[in-house]
């Protein structure tokens, strides 16, 4: 029997990092109870931007998806309904990610895609919720609010990533690492 040995890249340390970090963040704030079910600030989703920002798109998706998918087994809501949601909102928020970052690098700071963010994450939750939980109109009449709760908490997640990227800074990869990926 042979043992195969397994080779890591600094790339894969670092994914692993900040997933664990969106993961704890995660737990705790499905912790925290809240006056409206659901609504919650979203800071596992910072861990997302920032990693989109000081990494790329590649890092952004691993920790995004390993979020939604450690944190659910963790708190045992694997394949629920609650689970649907958190990944269809992190899908939707990932996708208003990518557009905004590709189509308007020049003009969207973190603040700007933090609210992409946020508003793909919500309007990608009540189009799951609508297409499969609730499929009755008056489900709309509670997109208004939240998502004016999503606008203000994606803008205290942007202006927080702001401040965060000078630390994250140093988490960037060396000229070495980067000539060795080549």
């Amino acid at each position: 029997m042979s043992v195969e040995t397994v080779t890591t890249r600094p790339e894969d340390h670092r994914i692993a990092w900040l997933a664990a970090l969106a993961i704890a963040i995660h737990v705790l704030e499905a912790a925290i109870p809240s006056p409206v079910p659901g609504l919650k600030p979203g800071l596992a989703n910072l861990v997302t931007l920032l990693a989109l920002l000081a990494f790329g798109w590649r890092t952004a998706v691993w920790v995004s998806l390993l979020r939604v998918l450690v944190g659910s087994l963790i708190l045992g809501s694997f394949l629920t309904p609650t689970f649907m949601l958190s990944l269809a909102g992190a899908l939707a928020s990932l996708l208003a990610l990518g557009l905004g970052r590709g189509l308007a690098r020049r003009w969207l700071g973190p603040l700007g895609l933090s609210l992409l963010a946020s508003l793909g994450h919500i309007s990608g939750q009540f189009a799951l919720a609508y297409t499969l939980f609730i499929p009755h109109p008056g489900l709309w009449h509670l997109y208004p609010p939240l998502l004016t709760a999503a606008l203000i908490f994606g803008i205290l997640n942007g202006i927080i990533a702001n401040l965060a990227l000078q630390g994250v800074g140093r988490l960037r990869p060396t000229q070495q690492e980067t000539a060795s990926r080549t």
